[in-house]
């Protein structure tokens, strides 16, 4: 299973998953308690339940970058292009916007 942990900012938001369910987000418990950042996404509202798409939630493809950034990653790191999740978990630390993933071990 590959984890990432969703900040919002410099505030642990959540974590997002890959199982064999397809995509997951969830909020943690104490974010959810005091959002003082809001939500993730508006795509993505605050609350306790756990989001699932077969594919990659489309807010956390759209982290991943595109085009020529893409390849240089890609090439370098010997990154599968079509494992969404782990583009998303590899790349995304500093990545554009106030939400960051950390790659969970």
């Amino acid at each position: 299973m590959k984890k990432g942990l969703v900040y919002k900012k410099d505030k642990l938001a959540g974590m997002v998953w890959e199982d064999e369910t397809g995509c997951n987000f969830q909020y943690s418990d104490i974010y959810i308690k005091s959002p003082i950042y809001g939500e993730v996404s508006k795509t993505l509202p605050l609350r306790k339940e756990m989001f699932n798409d077969k594919n990659i939630l489309p807010f956390f493809d759209g982290l991943i970058p595109e085009g020529w950034l893409l390849k240089i990653a890609i090439d370098n790191w010997k990154l599968n292009p079509r494992d969404r999740m782990e583009l998303l978990l590899t790349l995304c630390k500093d990545c554009v916007g106030d939400v960051s993933i950390i790659k969970e071990n």
